[in-house]
Order: structure tokens, then C-alpha cells, then sequence
């Protein structure tokens, strides 16, 4: 009985509150929309296409319901034993900012049985759980039930600032979700086998492979961010996107390469690369015209600028004469991206890594490495596409050791700081 009536409070809440809280979800990412970076000089972007791209990220399936409810079952999972706490556990985001301000209260006010899986059905119908849309419906007894669901690009690439609640907030969107298990989520559909369980849940925290359901092998790497990106001719670790394989951009390419074979949207994508085809439209396409609007409120996202009194001014100073110099960074991280992609869309051959993993690449269109932009690097570790270095410390230690550097301790202290910086 006490369930039910929290549960019932809350949805009175949100009935009293929607005709007069509007889910607007505007934040100050707009006021990041930038013409270019450095010395770039990138045309200015189409307000109108970022607007809709935004919407794009955060809400839009591509139709991919048909396989996380048809086929994984995942709907019945998330009614039966995903409570919120349970969810934020796994490394899912609430969106504040889609609370109504009584259900803010009642949560605050300890009214809300946030171990519930019904309460986690409220947040669906709110459009608050970042990356998850869900078709709720209210059974004859007055309980709800998770009728379709499906993810959007905001599960892996958004995470929140935390100014609610650890894992509730103000959505930070192109950030990667390095909290996310996205493997041990998957594992929990009836749908597969123990082997593929197995594989899925062994892949840990912010990390996923985006080319395991279709070449079978498994070499997970880390979730990147998806901030920017203006400018860069070749968007991913290996570089793979380019105009002559995807016309609406290198980002487009990769949007289009996860929405169709990741995310199971209603799509196309093929690249005789890679000797694939993936087609998955069932007499539409809910991918293709949307690759031109979700690409251009990506490149309008840019890379969040260090915490105030994150690192050391005097030390990242020094750093920067290091990393030019001795250090030898900027032979390969240059211009304003910090990365010679720029160059005429530039890759570097399998043996041009320092992460112990080598073998991803050989996966790739490409074969080859892209130089990993910089800017913001301070916001998502672990580091490398392996997730081999905890810290920005152990990179400049491998770094080093790799290279022969011979950088001193505080040489490579100072250098720490100034990546941290970045």
C-alpha cells in the first residue's frame, strides 16, 4: 500500500505540474555555438540545423524500438527491476531540468520510493532519463507499464552536471558518459545467450565496441566525446568517415555507421572498406535526412574549458614549452585542434600508437590512427582508445618511456599540467 501511494503522489504531481512547467531543456550550450576555432576560420554554423540536431541527439530513435523492445526485450527488463537508483547505478543520467518543480519537491522531500521501478517509469513519460525515450501506458490497476523504449546518441555521448544529485542534473551534452556500463545493460536482455551475456558485462564502465555485433570479435575501447569537432576532415580514433563515403560530413559518416548497425535504427549504411551492409529499414529510412542537422549541432558543441583552479598556471606554463619542444607533442597534437587531421584529413600507420592495444585498428576502414584533438582532455579519463592510462600522469609516463623522452619528474609534471589545462 505504501508504494502505491508514493507512486500515485508522484504521478499527481506531474498531472498537476505539466500544464504549467514547460520541458524546454534549454541550457547554455547554445551559447557555445562558435564560427570557428583558432586560426581555422570555419564558416559560422546554421542556427536552425543546430536546433534541430539538438533535438535529434537527445530524443530521436531512429525507429531503434523495434529492436531494443521487439527483439532484446529490454522494456520488460526496465519495468520489472529497474528502479532509479538501480539505473543511476549502472551509470544512466536524470535530467533535472525535465522535473516539474512539485516532483523536485517531493523527491527532495524523500516522497519519491526512488528504488521503484514504477518511479523510473515516471521519468520516462517526463523525457528525464538522458538517452532512454519510453512508450508508457497505466494498466486497469493504476500501475504503469513500459510499452516500447529506445535509445538515442545521449545515452553514451551526454552525462549531467551533477547539481541535483550524483547523476542528476543539467545535461552536458557531446560529453562523453564515462560512468555508463552500457555492456552490463545489453547482458540483461532475455533475448541473448550466456555467451553473448558474458561478453556484453565483460566490458566495464564507459566502455563499449561499436564493431562487435558485426565482425564478432570483441575489442572494446573507450566512449569518446562528441565535442570538437568543427573542423576535424576525419572524425573517430581510426578515421574511417570521409565525403566520398558519407557526402553529409566525417561525423555524418559515423552517425550514420552507429544509428544503422549500433543503435538499430531504420537505416542504410554500407562501406566496401569494411565489407559491409546493414540494412535495417522496414520500408522507411529514419536515419539519412537527420545526418545533416545532428551533425551541425555536434560541431557547434565545443570542448568545455578546464575547472578553475584545476591545475597548476606556473607548472602548465613551463608544461608548454615541453610540449613543443622536448617532449616532442606537437609534432603530431598541432594547430589550433591540437591534432595534424587537419592536414588534408592526415592518419598514421598501426605501429604509430602507444597504447598497448594494437589490434582495434585492424578493424577500421582505414587500417590507420587518427591524432586524438586535445582540447578538453582533461574531462575524460581513462585515456588512449584502450582506456589503458588512468590519468593524463600516466599518459605523459608512457609517453615517455615509448619515445626515450628522458623528461625529469618535474619535467613531466609540469607537461601534466599543462594537458590539464587544455
Amino acid at each position: 500500500m505504501k508504494k502505491q501511494f508514493m507512486i500515485s503522489t508522484l504521478l499527481i504531481a506531474v498531472i498537476a505540474s505539466l500544464g504549467l512547467y514547460s520541458c524546454s531543456n534549454d541550457d547554455d550550450d547554445t551559447g557555445r555555438l562558435a564560427p570557428g576555432e583558432g586560426s581555422l576560420n570555419l564558416p559560422p554554423l546554421d542556427a536552425q540545423l543546430v536546433a534541430e540536431g539538438k533535438e535529434i541527439f537527445r530524443y530521436d530513435t531512429f525507429g531503434d524500438e523495434s529492436f531494443w523492445t521487439d527483439v532484446l526485450q529490454m522494456n520488460e527488463v526496465v519495468e520489472a527491476a529497474v528502479s532509479p537508483n538501480t539505473a543511476l547505478a549502472v551509470g544512466l543520467k536524470v535530467d533535472a531540468e525535465a522535473l516539474p518543480p512539485a516532483v523536485v519537491e517531493a523527491i527532495q522531500n524523500g516522497q519519491v520510493d526512488l528504488d521503484d521501478p514504477q518511479t523510473t517509469l515516471v521519468l520516462l513519460q517526463l523525457n528525464a532519463v538522458v538517452g532512454v525515450q519510453g512508450e508508457v501506458s497505466q494498466n486497469t490497476d493504476g500501475t504503469l507499464k513500459l510499452d516500447r523504449m529506445g535509445i538515442t546518441c545521449a545515452l553514451c555521448h551526454s552525462t549531467v552536471d551533477d547539481s541535483f544529485a550524483p547523476g542528476i542534473g543539467s545535461r552536458l551534452d557531446g560529453w562523453p558518459n564515462r560512468d555508463l556500463d552500457p555492456g552490463l545493460i545489453i547482458s540483461l536482455s532475455p533475448a541473448l545467450t550466456q555467451a553473448q551475456k558474458d561478453v556484453y558485462a565483460s566490458w566495464g564502465p564507459g566502455i563499449y565496441d561499436p564493431r562487435y555485433s558485426n565482425d564478432g570479435l570483441n575489442n572494446p575501447v573507450v566512449i569518446p566525446p562528441a565535442y570538437g569537432l568543427y573542423g576535424l576532415p576525419k572524425a573517430i580514433f581510426t578515421g574511417d568517415g570521409d565525403v566520398e563515403h558519407e557526402p553529409a560530413g566525417p561525423v555524418a559518416y559515423w552517425n550514420r555507421y552507429v544509428a544503422v548497425t549500433q543503435m538499430r535504427g531504420h537505416g542504410y549504411f554500407a562501406d566496401p572498406r569494411l565489407n559491409l551492409e546493414v540494412d535495417h529499414r522496414e520500408g522507411d529510412d529514419l536515419v539519412t535526412d537527420k545526418l545533416p542537422a545532428l551533425q551541425e549541432y555536434q560541431f557547434s558543441i565545443s570542448a568545455p574549458t578546464p575547472p578553475v583552479g584545476s591545475f597548476d598556471v606556473a607548472a602548465a606554463t613551463r608544461g608548454k614549452e615541453l610540449f613543443s619542444g622536448k617532449a616532442q607533442c606537437a609534432t603530431c597534437h598541432s594547430g589550433p585542434l591540437f591534432t595534424d587531421v587537419v592536414d588534408g584529413g592526415k592518419l598514421h600507420p598501426q605501429s604509430a600508437s602507444v597504447a598497448p592495444d594494437k589490434d582495434y585498428v585492424k578493424r577500421s576502414a582505414t587500417k590507420q590512427w587518427r591524432v586524438t584533438p586535445l582540447k578538453g582532455i582533461w574531462q575524460h579519463p581513462p585515456y588512449f582508445h584502450d582506456g589503458s592510462a588512468a590519468t593524463l600522469a600516466d599518459v605523459v609516463n608512457r609517453y615517455n618511456e615509448v619515445n626515450n623522452l628522458a623528461l625529469t619528474g618535474s619535467e613531466k609534471d609540469d607537461l601534466t599540467e599543462y594537458l590539464k589545462s587544455l
